[in-house]
């Protein structure tokens, strides 16, 4: 019997990604300390809701917005993904569905004109939402939307549109993960750590430590793919799409994506467009 598990790119059997929340000041020291460590972030923001230009934030505000022209200095051609957060982070179950649609898709397309990519990612404003909403990301091109719920495990997501991450950075066993993820070396599926929050959180806890560790521990691995949860949803995709023959003694990869597996212990990769035999 064939057995057969998926590897991330360049055959790796790890991968790391965060999402953040907002769109707020502190994502620019946040984005530094992710830098630094090769990591990369998926930022989810509100559109409409950018502080005007020249905004002087009272003394001890955590929550501080940056404006529009901030944030596209601060995401654009970065490698870090930006995606929909909605126009004003509302709780998406209680509106009326035109209501919701116009929250997603003007988020969406706000995105793509100011910071020239195409946007298919979300993450829930609070964290709720509905079969109903469900329906209405997947009408507005949405193919991901993280939720607020976590598992504390490193298994790949089945439902893209409901994702819970693995935990939040505040979670207390988050540096137990890392320790766990860093210091073993799945034998079968893949793991992929994913970590989300707001970075204003680590000003308002007073816990940049937190994120530093968790980035020095993790960050700058041969053994780890960091992508943005975009990337991780496309090449996730691109590997269930693979045809194999019916004796698994060939494969073709109809993806733009070049895709790594294991097949009975030997490690395999097939171009966009390839058929190969195995």
């Amino acid at each position: 019997m064939a057995n057969l598990f998926m590897r991330f790119p360049q055959g790796n059997p790890k991968a790391l990604t965060l999402s953040y929340d907002d769109g707020v000041e502190q994502d620019i020291r946040l984005m530094e300390i992710l830098d630094k460590r090769q990591i990369k972030c998926t930022f989810n923001i509100n559109t409409e809701l950018f502080a005007e230009e020249g905004t002087v934030y009272p003394k001890g505000q955590i929550h501080r917005r940056l404006t529009k022209d901030a944030a596209i200095r601060l995401y654009q051609n970065t490698g870090h993904e930006v995606a929909v957060h909605t126009l004003t982070h509302p709780w998406l179950e209680r509106l009326p569905r035109g209501a919701a649609v116009h929250e997603v898709i003007e988020d969406r397309k706000n995105i793509e004109t100011l910071f020239g990519t195409l946007t298919r990612g979300m993450a829930y404003p609070y964290g709720t939402y509905s079969d109903d909403v469900v329906r209405i990301l997947e009408d507005c091109g949405i193919v991901y939307a993280r939720t607020t719920k976590c598992t504390e495990n490193f298994d790949i997501p089945q439902d893209w549109l409901r994702l819970k991450a693995t935990c939040h950075h505040n979670n207390p066993n988050l540096l137990t993960l890392a320790d766990k993820f860093v210091g073993e070396t799945p034998q079968r599926a893949p793991w992929l750590f994913y970590v989300w929050g707001h970075s204003y959180e680590f000003e308002a806890d007073n816990n940049w430590n937190v994120i530093e560790t968790f980035a020095e521990k993790t960050g700058g691995r041969s053994d780890v793919w960091y992508a943005t949860n975009i990337e991780i949803y496309d090449y996730v995709k691109a590997y269930e799409n693979l045809l194999f023959a019916a004796d698994m003694s060939m494969v073709r990869n109809p993806s733009a994506l070049e895709v790594w597996f294991v097949l009975d212990g030997t490690m395999h990769s097939v171009k966009p467009g390839e058929t190969k035999k195995l």
